[in-house]
């Protein structure tokens, strides 16, 4: 996919370990994106689709082999690619999801230790042409993440998880950030929410 091609749209994901506070941050994206007079489409994995939305509900609460759920992750993703992403870029449109192939790297990858190169495979495979124009990776302290979950609801499989395993997520995520090119862009989600909103402004500057 060109990225060059002045009318495709962008595609931008937003990664994070669970509490980081992404959630809480993609609808001021959308606002601003839409102020700047983009067509914004918002999704999601696990889901993002009818097919994805059942494949979630198993991934987060359904016992299953590790290779199992990398394979059902990336079987929701290629539905996604094929019915939501792909066809909005081609339309102009603006995609922003809440996780993408980032997340297998970090979650099934670092957190449960996935081989990579299986995870590279399946990418390879699912979306060859398409990477994230910009990936937005909130990152907190492991403490912090985990008393905003705890403050905030009834947990899922992986939000259980013990603290190794998400250490383990948070560093193949910066790991991941530091040999990105670029591409992901770590925000600091310690800070309060206008300090937050003003680094994501500046993020999304260059691509407005």
């Amino acid at each position: 996919m060109n990225h060059n091609d002045a009318t495709r749209g962008r595609f931008i994901t937003f990664e994070g370990i669970d509490g980081a506070g992404k959630s809480t941050h993609i609808g001021h994206v959308i606002a601003l994106l839409e102020g700047a007079g983009k067509t914004v489409v918002s999704t999601r994995e696990p889901g993002g689709t009818p097919l994805g939305e059942k494949l979630r509900d198993l991934v987060l609460h359904e016992k299953m082999h590790l290779e199992t759920e990398a394979l059902l992750m990336f079987a929701s993703r290629r539905e996604h690619v094929a019915q939501v992403i792909a066809p909005a870029l081609a339309r102009g449109e603006w995609v922003l999801s809440d996780r993408f192939t980032d997340a297998s790297f970090a979650y099934q990858g670092g957190g449960r230790g996935l081989d990579r190169a299986k995870l590279d495979a399946l990418e390879e495979w699912v979306h060859p042409h398409l990477q994230p124009d910009l990936t937005l990776l909130f990152d907190v302290p492991l403490d912090v993440a985990r008393a905003r979950l705890a403050a905030t609801r009834t947990l899922d499989k992986f939000e259980m998880e013990q603290a190794d395993f998400f250490a383990r997520v948070r560093a193949e995520y910066l790991r991941r950030a530091a040999q990105s090119g670029g591409r992901i862009v770590v925000i600091d989600s310690t800070q309060s929410i206008a300090g937050v909103r003003m680094a994501l402004q500046a993020a999304l500057e260059p691509w407005l």
